[in-house]
Protein backbone atom coordinates (compact mmCIF):
# COMPACT_ATOMS: atom_id res chain seq x y z
CA UNK A 1 0.00 0.00 0.00
CA UNK A 2 0.86 3.68 -0.97
CA UNK A 3 2.08 5.83 1.95
CA UNK A 4 1.84 9.33 1.91
CA UNK A 5 4.78 11.87 2.63
CA UNK A 6 6.10 12.01 6.01
CA UNK A 7 7.40 14.92 8.38
CA UNK A 8 11.14 13.32 8.97
CA UNK A 9 13.62 15.51 11.32
CA UNK A 10 12.16 18.99 9.87
CA UNK A 11 12.46 18.12 6.13
CA UNK A 12 9.52 16.63 3.85
CA UNK A 13 10.14 13.56 2.20
CA UNK A 14 9.19 13.18 -1.63
CA UNK A 15 5.75 13.21 -1.69
CA UNK A 16 4.44 9.83 -3.03
CA UNK A 17 2.09 9.93 -6.46
CA UNK A 18 -1.29 8.26 -6.00
CA UNK A 19 -2.17 9.40 -9.85
CA UNK A 20 -1.74 5.35 -11.02
CA UNK A 21 -3.81 3.69 -8.31
CA UNK A 22 -6.81 2.27 -8.40
CA UNK A 23 -8.25 3.81 -5.78
CA UNK A 24 -10.56 7.14 -7.32
CA UNK A 25 -10.24 8.18 -3.58
CA UNK A 26 -6.39 8.05 -3.73
CA UNK A 27 -6.53 9.48 -7.26
CA UNK A 28 -8.39 12.35 -5.72
CA UNK A 29 -6.41 13.43 -3.08
CA UNK A 30 -3.61 13.20 -5.56
CA UNK A 31 -5.02 16.11 -7.71
CA UNK A 32 -5.93 18.22 -4.44
CA UNK A 33 -2.68 18.19 -3.43
CA UNK A 34 -3.19 19.29 -0.03
CA UNK A 35 -5.49 21.92 2.29
CA UNK A 36 -4.35 24.68 1.00
CA UNK A 37 -5.80 23.47 -2.63
CA UNK A 38 -9.10 22.88 -1.50
CA UNK A 39 -9.37 26.03 0.62
CA UNK A 40 -8.68 27.90 -3.11
CA UNK A 41 -11.04 26.04 -4.61
CA UNK A 42 -13.81 26.78 -1.74
CA UNK A 43 -12.65 30.85 -2.52
CA UNK A 44 -13.23 30.13 -6.35
CA UNK A 45 -16.71 28.91 -5.51
CA UNK A 46 -17.27 31.77 -3.63
CA UNK A 47 -16.13 34.34 -6.38
CA UNK A 48 -12.36 34.63 -5.92
CA UNK A 49 -10.78 35.35 -9.38
CA UNK A 50 -6.98 37.10 -8.93
CA UNK A 51 -4.38 36.13 -7.01
CA UNK A 52 -4.64 38.87 -4.71
CA UNK A 53 -8.04 37.97 -3.83
CA UNK A 54 -6.75 34.50 -2.66
CA UNK A 55 -3.90 35.74 -1.18
CA UNK A 56 -5.90 38.18 1.04
CA UNK A 57 -8.55 35.85 2.07
CA UNK A 58 -6.22 32.76 2.33
CA UNK A 59 -3.25 34.52 3.87
CA UNK A 60 -1.21 32.16 2.53
CA UNK A 61 2.49 33.04 1.60
CA UNK A 62 2.87 33.72 -2.19
CA UNK A 63 5.27 31.24 -3.22
CA UNK A 64 3.33 28.47 -1.60
CA UNK A 65 -0.39 29.80 -3.20
CA UNK A 66 1.58 30.38 -6.97
CA UNK A 67 2.37 26.56 -6.47
CA UNK A 68 -0.84 25.55 -5.26
CA UNK A 69 -2.69 27.61 -8.31
CA UNK A 70 -0.08 26.18 -10.34
CA UNK A 71 -1.25 22.57 -9.86
CA UNK A 72 -4.96 23.27 -9.79
CA UNK A 73 -4.38 24.80 -13.28
CA UNK A 74 -1.90 21.40 -14.68
CA UNK A 75 -5.25 19.48 -12.87
CA UNK A 76 -7.69 20.84 -15.14
CA UNK A 77 -9.17 22.11 -11.63
CA UNK A 78 -8.33 25.91 -12.67
CA UNK A 79 -8.32 27.88 -16.04
CA UNK A 80 -6.34 31.20 -16.25
CA UNK A 81 -8.28 33.48 -18.58
CA UNK A 82 -7.74 37.34 -19.11
CA UNK A 83 -9.02 39.39 -16.47
CA UNK A 84 -12.78 40.23 -17.06
CA UNK A 85 -12.13 44.15 -16.65
CA UNK A 86 -10.04 44.07 -19.86
CA UNK A 87 -7.19 44.77 -17.72
CA UNK A 88 -3.93 43.13 -17.92
CA UNK A 89 -4.28 40.67 -15.03
CA UNK A 90 -5.09 37.06 -15.60
CA UNK A 91 -7.94 35.31 -13.19
CA UNK A 92 -8.83 32.20 -12.02
CA UNK A 93 -11.87 30.11 -12.71
CA UNK A 94 -13.04 26.75 -12.04
CA UNK A 95 -13.30 24.85 -14.95
CA UNK A 96 -16.00 21.62 -15.63
CA UNK A 97 -13.99 19.64 -13.86
CA UNK A 98 -13.29 22.06 -11.05
CA UNK A 99 -16.87 22.81 -10.66
CA UNK A 100 -17.42 19.35 -9.81
CA UNK A 101 -15.95 19.85 -6.45
CA UNK A 102 -19.11 21.48 -5.37
CA UNK A 103 -20.53 18.53 -3.57
CA UNK A 104 -17.05 17.93 -2.40
CA UNK A 105 -16.77 20.89 -0.25
CA UNK A 106 -20.17 20.91 0.77
CA UNK A 107 -19.77 17.53 1.80
CA UNK A 108 -16.59 18.93 4.39
CA UNK A 109 -18.60 22.11 5.17
CA UNK A 110 -21.57 20.35 6.73
CA UNK A 111 -19.17 17.36 8.37
CA UNK A 112 -16.98 20.74 10.09
CA UNK A 113 -20.59 22.13 11.09
CA UNK A 114 -21.84 18.68 12.23
CA UNK A 115 -18.40 18.00 14.38
CA UNK A 116 -16.60 20.81 15.08
CA UNK A 117 -18.78 24.10 16.17
CA UNK A 118 -20.67 23.78 19.22
CA UNK A 119 -24.55 24.24 18.95
CA UNK A 120 -24.90 27.87 19.41
CA UNK A 121 -21.39 28.70 18.06
CA UNK A 122 -21.68 30.97 15.30
CA UNK A 123 -19.76 30.17 11.87
CA UNK A 124 -20.43 30.47 7.96
CA UNK A 125 -23.40 29.18 6.68
CA UNK A 126 -24.11 28.23 2.97
CA UNK A 127 -27.31 28.93 2.02
CA UNK A 128 -30.20 28.46 -1.39
CA UNK A 129 -28.83 31.84 -3.25
CA UNK A 130 -32.36 31.65 -4.90
CA UNK A 131 -34.36 31.95 -1.34
CA UNK A 132 -31.75 32.43 1.50
CA UNK A 133 -32.47 29.00 3.41
CA UNK A 134 -29.83 26.57 4.47
CA UNK A 135 -28.77 23.60 2.37
CA UNK A 136 -30.12 20.05 3.37
CA UNK A 137 -27.72 17.77 4.33
CA UNK A 138 -26.16 15.90 1.49
CA UNK A 139 -27.20 12.52 0.79
CA UNK A 140 -25.90 9.22 -0.49
CA UNK A 141 -28.64 7.02 -2.35
CA UNK A 142 -28.68 4.04 -4.85
CA UNK A 143 -29.65 4.04 -7.91
CA UNK A 144 -33.50 3.07 -6.86
CA UNK A 145 -33.47 5.91 -4.39
CA UNK A 146 -32.85 4.38 -1.44
CA UNK A 147 -30.34 6.70 1.10
CA UNK A 148 -27.19 4.38 1.68
CA UNK A 149 -24.32 4.66 4.54
CA UNK A 150 -21.08 2.71 4.86
CA UNK A 151 -22.22 -0.13 5.76
CA UNK A 152 -24.57 -0.65 2.69
CA UNK A 153 -22.22 -0.37 0.43
CA UNK A 154 -19.09 -2.45 -0.76
CA UNK A 155 -15.97 -1.55 -3.02
CA UNK A 156 -15.14 -3.72 -5.58
CA UNK A 157 -11.45 -3.60 -5.78
CA UNK A 158 -9.31 -4.56 -8.75
CA UNK A 159 -9.35 -7.86 -9.35
CA UNK A 160 -10.71 -8.66 -6.11
CA UNK A 161 -14.82 -8.26 -6.71
CA UNK A 162 -17.08 -7.72 -3.94
CA UNK A 163 -14.09 -8.18 -1.00
CA UNK A 164 -14.80 -4.82 0.12
CA UNK A 165 -12.78 -2.00 1.89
Amino acid sequence: MLQPARWREGAMVKRTRFNDSDCPVARSIDAIGDWWSLLIVRDAFDGSRRFGEFQRGLGVAKNILAARLRTLVDGGILDVVPASDGSAYNEYVLTPKGRDLFNVIVALRQWGEAHFFAPDEPHSEMVDRRHGHPLRALEVRSTDGRRLNAGDTVVNKVGHPGRGT
